[in-house]
């Protein structure tokens, strides 16, 4: 997969881009002002990333599979170490289905009834290849969520999520926290002795 350089990725005009990002050059960015990318993240093949007034925030060490998008105007957060499989949708953004008002971005506004509601991901969580998730949704820590689920309600933390909609299937490991300690531990123990030499 190629990525971009650092002079590339400046180019893009990111409101913030952490170290060490890796972005595939076959990545799309719509209103790059209103996206910020933290350390250590990857952004794979085919990714659409466009953000609208809210914006879109990225923590450290989130990876974003190939075909994924993240797309509305409402806010949309994916925090520390935290990611998507290959295909996932995330909507701040959904059109009225009731056939009362126009669909479409090509329709001018006042004919539409679009509403937008943040979608938080908080860390440790992966969501699972083809999954939607639907605006107004907070998926807490350590929430795993497989293949091909919606998700239209809160999910619980460390919890394992599947289905349409999805439904919580059982409870979720909390280790994953010992080896977020020992992973920042190393990486200060590499601060502190690039410090030195």
């Amino acid at each position: 997969m190629p990525f971009m350089n650092n002079d590339e990725i400046q180019e893009l005009g990111l409101k913030h881009v952490g170290k060490d990002v890796r972005i595939s050059k076959k990545a799309s960015f719509y209103n790059p002002a209103n996206i910020s990318i933290g350390d250590f993240s990857r952004i794979d093949d085919f990714c659409i990333i466009s953000a609208g007034r809210g914006g879109i925030e990225v923590g450290r060490y989130v990876h974003i599979g190939c075909y994924s998008s993240l797309i509305g105007q409402g806010k949309i957060i994916i925090e520390d170490y935290s990611g998507t499989s290959g295909k996932v949708s995330i909507y701040s953004s959904s059109e009225d289905s009731t056939g009362e008002f126009m669909c479409h971005p090509t329709i001018p506004e006042e004919f539409t009834n679009v509403k937008h509601g943040p979608v938080t991901i908080k860390k440790h969580v992966v969501i699972g290849t083809g999954s939607v998730v639907l605006p107004n949704v907070v998926i807490e820590d350590g929430v795993f969520i497989g293949a091909l689920s919606l998700i239209s309600k809160n999910c619980k933390p460390f919890s394992i999520y599947g289905g349409i909609p999805a439904k919580r299937l059982k409870k979720r490991s909390k280790k994953l926290c010992e080896l977020e300690e020992q992973l920042l531990a190393n990486e200060k123990e590499s601060i502190d002795f690039n410090k030195l030499t």
